[in-house]
């Protein structure tokens, strides 16, 4: 019989954990956005017009939690914030190149 104590900690998938990190609807948006310089939070929403500002902030604040983006917030009327990759966000820029190739190669005719 396996005691706790036996029990091996689950083996985590590097690809599982990118993508738990960098995964869902807008995070991979945000960060490709993002890439080549610092942005408002407005000039961010402006190019995803569909994302609401709260789900913006929200994904915004999950990037910053987990060291790829930083927010600097300044301290001016009316108040300014801007977000850029930190140098863990920039180091994803191969991988998102990549996505956007496969994507452009094999999603230009999607059969559905």
């Amino acid at each position: 019989m396996v005691t706790k104590e036996q029990v091996i900690p689950e083996f985590v998938c590097p690809v599982t954990a990118l993508l738990e990190l960098i995964g869902g609807k807008w995070k991979p948006v945000i960060l490709y956005c993002l890439r080549d310089e610092t942005r408002r939070f407005g000039e961010l929403s402006a190019r995803m017009p569909s994302i609401s500002r709260k789900v913006l902030t929200e994904q915004l604040k999950q990037l910053e939690s987990d060291g790829l983006v930083v927010r600097v917030q300044f301290n001016e009327i009316p108040p300014r914030v801007e977000y850029s990759l930190t140098d863990l966000g920039r180091s994803l820029a191969p991988v998102l190149q990549a996505m956007e190739r496969w994507g452009s190669t094999h999603l230009s005719n999607p059969k559905h």
